[in-house]
């Protein structure tokens, strides 16, 4: 592990919630100093999680344009994992270890694959420990 981070879809969605003022600050901290210390990655399956709410489930839905906009500056330059069948096969294992569900357990396969030594998620159990990976929600006081 290398002191890098993984970032669940969750936290980016926070970035975007302006009736969360609180989180959306720790989100917007998060993102920002991922792009500035280059510790903080995502998956492509956050890209499309993401993607999907932004389009469809915000309040107000980002347009097509937004979107491209948000992947290009954001989303891209701290993506660095890619779907692979060895990522499916260790998520099914996480899925059938510690009974995530299969999308909690890409997630988890993909912050392993990265060698992040934290997953900053509000859905998952805060401060779970799997393998060398550390589960931290950053809205806990």
């Amino acid at each position: 592990m290398k002191d890098k981070y993984f970032i669940d879809t969750n936290i980016i969605v926070y970035s975007f919630d302006t009736s969360n003022p609180p989180k959306r600050e720790i989100a917007l901290n998060i993102i920002s100093e991922a792009l500035t210390q280059s510790k903080g990655i995502i998956s492509y399956q956050v890209i499309q999680e993401f993607m999907n709410a932004a389009l469809r489930k915000f309040k107000i839905p980002l347009t097509s344009n937004d979107c491209q906009k948000y992947l290009t500056v954001v989303l891209e330059p701290i993506c660095e994992v890619y779907s692979s069948i060895d990522l499916f096969h260790q998520a099914l294992e996480i899925s059938e270890r510690w009974q995530f569900s299969f999308y909690d357990s890409l997630i988890i396969s993909a912050a392993l694959k990265a060698e992040c030594s934290i997953v900053y998620s509000e859905d998952l159990q805060h401060q779970q420990k799997i393998y060398n990976l550390q589960i931290i929600n950053p809205f806990e006081s």
